[in-house]
């Protein structure tokens, strides 16, 4: 492979989600890296080759034969710095976990030596199914990298979990790997995970409210790595318009007080906690019941009352063993900082971690990417370089098993990201 950046082999399987993989290729492509498609010959009869190749920019071949000159099928899974495949069917699964090699895929990923990404998509059914859970099993156990799929519309009439995770996502958890390979790794199984995610709106009128400028972006980036690493995540979403992050539930709110209720609830069983939303701290006293006209003059002052500091309430109620993670989004002032701000707001609200993003324009909100610093309780910070939202979430919960032992005693944190 050439460029200067590690290249992808993007496998495509035989399944009817193969069409979204031309977006994660390019995807891939747009963002620098130089990608080789492997589609198996199944997958062919629903993308064709022409359009593999277009895309990529290289031929597309599905058997070990063409070249063989350049024994492409040891040659391409030695030099790749990433295999992802998409989708990946149940039979693909089973042919991974138990190395078969029929085709230049399958002896591609026997030869890789780089992380491996699987993005299943299957009917309910054949997800659930023991034969896929064993397989999944296997390959997890072996390092690679295999996403819960996504909930929603499958083939036909027929919606529920099996559902290829948005392209988009694949590619972030892509790109992720090829900077870290072990960002993924399945520490977090058998782990609850809470994620608030978004920002609150406070109404005025029935058309009117108070927002701030959160997308929801950090928070979603947190719940796909979380739910890629093993955690049953839900997350509490404040007006969040983006796509669901595979593998995760999602509990939709509007307003502080929703999410407080919301967030609470979900609590009780949480074993970690990241409070990501941008939360009101204040709210209108009252609610006009119709909308306040342009044409009355000039409308009454706005009295605001401030909401209910929802993560100081997380940490007075914490289960034992809990871990509190919260943002703090600071502009700095005459009087100090953004750091400063936040060991003053840790010091305060007693979480185990805060996350201090210094936010104005085009910095941390509405932003594909992002920098911060991680606080800790023990007295340590972690500057975390701007970047994808993905790799701050990585390094958070990277933290957070320096609060939960066990997570680093696990087995599961001991291995090695390799080809299954």
């Amino acid at each position: 492979m050439t460029g200067e950046r590690p290249g992808v082999v993007l496998g495509v399987s035989g399944g009817i989600a193969a069409y979204k993989a031309a977006e994660l290729l390019r995807a891939l492509t747009e963002s620098g890296h130089d990608v080789r498609v492997v589609p198996t010959e199944a997958a062919l009869r629903f993308v064709g080759a022409p359009t593999w190749a277009a895309l990529s920019g290289h031929p597309v071949h599905t058997g070990v034969w063409a070249d063989a000159h350049e024994v492409p099928h040891v040659r391409l899974g030695q030099q790749a710095g990433l295999v992802v495949v998409a989708p990946a069917t149940a039979d693909l699964l089973a042919r991974a976990a138990h190395g078969l090699a029929d085709d230049l895929l399958g002896n591609i990923l026997l030869t890789a030596r780089c992380p491996v990404l699987l993005a299943p998509a299957m009917h309910t059914e054949m997800w659930e199914h023991p034969a896929t859970r064993a397989n999944v099993a296997t390959l997890r156990g072996r390092g690679v990298v295999v996403l819960d799929p996504a909930v929603g519309r499958l083939t036909g009439a027929d919606s529920g979990r099996g559902r290829l995770p948005e392209p988009a996502q694949i590619a972030e958890l892509a790109r992720l790997l090829i900077a870290r390979p072990d960002a993924l790794r399945y520490d977090l199984a058998g782990r609850r995970v809470l994620v608030t995610a978004g920002g609150t709106r406070e109404h005025l009128d029935p058309v009117r409210f108070l927002g701030n400028r959160s997308s929801g972006r950090q928070g979603y980036a947190l719940a796909l790595v979380a739910a890629a690493r093993g955690a049953e995540v839900t997350v509490v979403a404040a007006n969040v318009a983006l796509p669901d992050p595979a593998g995760a539930r999602i509990v939709r709110v509007t307003s502080a007080a929703e999410l407080r209720d919301a967030t609470l609830a979900a609590a009780a069983t949480a074993d970690v906690i990241v409070m990501a939303a941008a939360v009101a701290d204040f709210r209108p006293a009252s609610l006009a019941q119709s909308k306040i006209k342009k044409e009355s003059g000039v409308p009454p002052p706005v009295v605001l009352e401030p909401t209910a500091d929802v993560l100081a309430e997380l940490v007075a109620h914490r289960r034992a063993g809990q871990v509190i993670a919260g943002f703090a989004a600071e502009t700095g002032d005459a009087g100090a900082d953004p750091l400063a701000h936040g060991r003053a707001k840790l010091a305060r609200k007693g979480c185990d971690l805060l996350v201090v993003n210094a936010v104005g324009e085009g910095r941390a909100f509405e932003v594909p990417d992002n920098e911060a610093v991680v606080l800790s309780a023990d007295g340590t910070e972690v500057a975390v370089p701007l970047g994808p939202k993905a790799a701050l979430a990585a390094v958070l919960f990277d933290l957070v098993a320096r609060w939960r032992p066990e997570i680093e005693q696990s087995p599961e944190v001991e291995r090695t990201p390799t080809g299954p």
